[in-house]
């Protein structure tokens, strides 16, 4: 069945309704990026998902989808970000706006992109690798400027999600040309099929925890590095380990977006994941991340 022709269902009176009550508000104005895009073998795609815990769908938006996202967000970084909370957008230097790194929850800020993460063919696709009901959950925006960033740690998703059980969907679109010289992300392909790792936490903004001694294991020789182009989506199960280098380019951005599904069967232990969170954000405005 093509991704397209999955509906996207209302999911009223579910028991994932019930826990992610403001997950499933929907707006009225729908971005051209919503219209159907064709993917004929949905079946296959899964199946490959599933062997290697990750999918690249290239031009999953052509160019007019991709110009309007891009020019979405450059309303919604020079309008909506200087009125969100520290806590939710990250700099590599926050006396310097240009190093903009990360941004959490851009669906809870602007219609428009609530509309393209929870009415959308990225919401079908979860459902596809999912094999159900998707619950959407943060969508995000992601940068590394040139010369101002550092690496992502090798880590998996599925550890900040802290869910059980671990399922679920975390894709990224590229807005812009990436490799292996601006900071590409590096699968390990099979990874997931070996349960969640032990992590401990890193000194890195935004991605607190990384894999132990993940260097020093020969594993980390089987990575598997994505180039992509913009408009290019790659998907990648909760439990895959993956990581990027540093942006070592003069001048090229590494812009993405990224789209947070759960399965409807996952449960999240919510009073760990807020203590946590809490904790977190004390220690990143005591050391003056924040």
């Amino acid at each position: 069945m093509p991704v397209a022709a999955i509906s996207c269902k209302t999911f009223v009176n579910t028991d994932a309704n019930a826990r992610y009550p403001k997950r499933f508000l929907r707006s009225k104005t729908k971005p051209a990026a919503t219209e159907p895009m064709s993917y004929s073998d949905a079946t296959s795609l899964r199946a490959a998902y599933l062997q290697d815990g990750y999918a690249q769908l290239n031009a999953f938006l052509d160019a007019s989808a991709l110009k309007e996202l891009d020019g979405k967000l450059e309303h919604f970084i020079n309008t909506t970000v200087p009125k969100i909370s520290s806590d939710q957008v990250f700099y590599e230097n926050k006396t310097d706006h240009v190093t903009l790194k990360q941004i959490q929850h851009l669906e809870l800020h602007d219609s428009w992109f609530h509309t393209l993460f929870t009415d959308s063919p990225f919401r079908q696709l979860a459902e596809t690798l999912l094999g159900g009901e998707c619950v959407p959950m943060n969508l995000q925006y992601f940068n590394k400027s040139p010369r101002a960033n550092k690496p992502t740690p090798p880590h998996q998703d599925g550890y900040y999600f802290m869910i059980t059980p671990c399922e679920a969907v975390t894709m990224w679109l590229a807005l812009d040309e990436v490799d292996d010289q601006n900071g590409c992300i590096r699968y390990l392909s099979g990874s997931h099929r070996e349960g969640l790792l032990p992590h401990s936490r890193t000194n890195t903004l935004g991605f607190s925890q990384g894999i132990e001694n993940y260097f020093g294991k020969q594993s980390s020789s089987n990575e598997i590095a994505i180039h992509a182009s913009p408009g290019d989506l790659l998907a990648h199960d909760a439990l895959t380990v993956h990581r990027a280098d540093a942006n070592t380019s003069e001048t090229r951005q590494r812009r993405a977006v990224g789209f947070i599904y759960y399965s409807a069967a996952a449960k999240q232990d919510v009073v760990a994941h807020k203590a946590y969170q809490t904790q977190l954000k004390q220690e990143m405005a005591d050391s003056g991340k924040i």
